[in-house]
């Protein structure tokens, strides 16, 4: 299916890459569909880019990328409502806010998104834990990890070519443990 965005122009979007978000995302309810965009750029940022309207896209990023210690845990509701029997066929991605002074750019590390890689059943999951941030500053700590990231640049997409995939990136820290269902 072809989707026309606001910042990535046309893309061929295949169905089996959208993801469901059954409540939508906060603030968002009524838009349950979306896609996340690579384009391709060092910044390590993705969109959540919607189906259903085009103006609509959320920059991402996985914690672990800005905080190696980030960990979740799910209460086993969290995990019904996205048919997960553990965390290991699950993504986490935080949504990111950045202002006009990208530098003061910070994480809702407080509601991620998790994904189900399986089913792509996605959702928002406000967590109980009160000593994750919803406004985490994490610009200086993206900025080491791009300094020291290296990548192949030949094998990301180019900007002008986009196509979406839902294919999590594999954190460069995996440390899930299944029986407490944290990530």
């Amino acid at each position: 299916m072809k989707i026309t965005t606001t910042r990535f122009g046309e893309l061929e979007v295949e169905k089996k890459d959208i993801l469901t978000f059954k409540e939508g995302i906060l603030g968002f309810e009524n838009l349950t569909e979306f896609f996340v965009v690579d384009p391709g750029d060092q910044t390590l940022i993705l969109w959540l880019q919607s189906t259903g309207d085009g103006e609509v896209a959320f920059p991402i990023i996985e914690p672990r990328i800005f905080n190696p210690d980030y960990r979740i845990t799910l209460l086993p509701i969290e995990l019904n409502s996205l048919n997960l029997q553990g965390v290991n066929d699950a993504s986490v991605y935080t949504i990111l806010t950045i202002p006009g002074d990208v530098q003061q750019m910070t994480a809702n590390l407080k509601a991620p998104i998790i994904i189900n890689n399986k089913t792509k059943q996605a959702r928002q999951i406000v967590l109980q834990d009160n000593k994750l941030e919803v406004k985490y500053p994490m610009y200086s700590d993206l900025k080491k990890y791009i300094v020291t990231y290296h990548s192949d640049d030949s094998t990301r997409t180019n900007q002008k070519e986009i196509i979406a995939e839902v294919k999590p990136q594999e954190s460069a820290t995996p440390n899930v443990n299944r029986k407490e269902n944290t990530l």
